[in-house]
């Protein structure tokens, strides 16, 4: 108990401060809301991307898989239109909901601050070429320069403002006409900042804004790869949950950037015929490592389920259903597993468990890597192999893990039952005590 006292103690005293400033920080939020508003596009286009990529061999004899493929290559065009359109234009999404994100947070306003954030952003990817905008970095490899374009671009009206420099119009001026000349000089100065940056990178190094923003997050992207990455992102992801923070709010949004960059690297491979590198992304966090919901706690639901204690059966039967959806919520507020020293190592260490089996399976090469951005409220089943293309091993993957989180939650399970029994015992006996007292007498202790 020393041990887990200590862990708490810090958890308390020094992390869990820390994540909550960290996410209560108005850029930090701005950037998981803004990854939040450009979400629905990207699931989109990453579910036409698997339509236009058949899961079956080239030479398949099924008679569906046949039709599917031969359907495919005859309108592929067709078919890409719509990642083209979402998925190949992700960047811009992020960039815009991102600035109106942080515009809103300092009770800007957020479609002028949006629309600058994403004219930012063009004029440092997409310079004109040949009469058109090259789109080579307005998918996966623009996500850092589309979030550092939207934090530019807001800082910069927040420091014009501050300072009144800015056209205001008389108050008789529709509001909507004001706000269009208020953002002039915000625009000017984007061009007389950004605009030479960018040609400056291209006489000096030949290379665009966000190609240069992408080698120097490189290591990052590179570390982030790697299983002591993994792992420590989930301690810390486990640790504020169990104090009784949102963990993973804070978490994922420090990762967005890192999962969607990795994603798009993947299916950038994956339509040139390459295969994939990146191991980390949102599949993989969602469909192999939290199965049910952050503490991988389906697992604990089924338990649940089955349980003689009335609270935790009862809990189980409410949870079962929200857990298929990954969301669980009741049964870490419910149970309770905030602060709750029984179920502290299942609850910290299953998901732990189930990202290093998971790593090695996608790295030896036996599970996919991630081609498909998946919405966290899929089954894991599903979700794990719908990122990876529709292929079967993922899901047969997800079902080995949760025997294994089974096994890890059982004992520690079995013995929080005991403890809910107790005490569900002594208030049916209190109750007994009471109902068959006198009319008239007290209950003496």
């Amino acid at each position: 108990m020393k041990l887990y006292d200590s862990i708490i103690n810090s958890v308390e005293r020094y992390i869990a401060p820390l994540a909550v400033k960290v996410g209560n920080q108005k850029h930090i939020r701005a950037m998981r809301d803004g990854f939040i508003v450009a979400m629905p596009f990207i699931i989109v286009g990453s579910f036409m991307l698997v339509f236009a990529f058949p899961p079956f061999a080239e030479d398949t004899e099924n008679a569906f898989g046949r039709a599917w493929i031969n359907f495919a290559a005859a309108n592929f065009d067709n078919i890409m239109l719509p990642y083209n359109m979402t998925m190949g234009l992700m960047a811009m999404f992020v960039s815009m909901g991102i600035g109106y994100s942080l515009a809103r947070a300092y009770s800007m306003d957020g479609i002028t601050s949006a629309s600058l954030a994403l004219m930012t952003f063009l004029v440092a990817s997409a310079p004109v070429a040949d009469g058109g905008l090259p789109t080579n970095h307005l998918s996966g490899t623009g996500i850092f320069t589309s979030v550092l374009s939207a934090f530019f671009s807001v800082e910069l009206i927040r420091l014009l403002n501050k300072y009144n420099v800015t056209i205001r119009l008389p108050e008789q001026v529709p509001p909507a006409i004001a706000r269009s000349f208020e953002i002039l000089i915000p625009v000017l100065v984007v061009f007389l900042t950004v605009y030479p940056l960018s040609l400056f990178c291209q006489a000096q190094f030949n290379m665009l804004i966000p190609e240069l923003v992408l080698e120097a997050f490189r290591p990052l992207v590179s570390a982030s790869n790697s299983l002591p990455a993994i792992i420590g992102a989930l301690l810390l992801c486990q640790l504020l949950w169990f104090a009784g923070i949102h963990g993973a709010a804070i978490v994922v949004g420090l990762l967005s950037p890192i999962f969607l960059t990795n994603i798009g690297v993947n299916q950038e491979a994956f339509l040139a015929g390459e295969a994939p590198t990146n191991i980390f992304t949102q599949p993989f966090w969602d469909g192999f490592i939290f199965i049910g919901g952050s503490g991988a706690t389906l697992a604990l639901v089924i338990l649940m389920v089955f349980s003689k204690s009335i609270h935790l059966r009862s809990l189980g039967r409410m949870s079962l259903v929200p857990g298929m959806f990954q969301i669980n919520e009741p049964v870490i507020f419910g149970s309770p597993l905030v602060l709750n020293p029984t179920m502290f190592i299942p609850f910290v260490f299953a998901p732990i468990v189930n990202a290093v089996i998971a790593y090695f399976a996608v790295h030896m090469g036996f599970v996919g890597m991630g081609i498909s951005q998946t919405a966290w409220t899929a089954p894991a089943v599903i979700g794990a192999s719908w990122g990876t293309g529709w292929t079967l091993t993922p899901a047969i993957l997800v079902i080995g893990l949760m025997i294994i989180d089974l096994v890890i939650y059982f004992p520690f399970f079995k013995m929080f039952e005991k403890q809910l029994l107790a005490e569900e015992s002594k208030t049916q006996s209190a109750s007994k005590d009471s109902a068959s007292q006198p009319a008239g007498e007290e209950v003496t202790a």
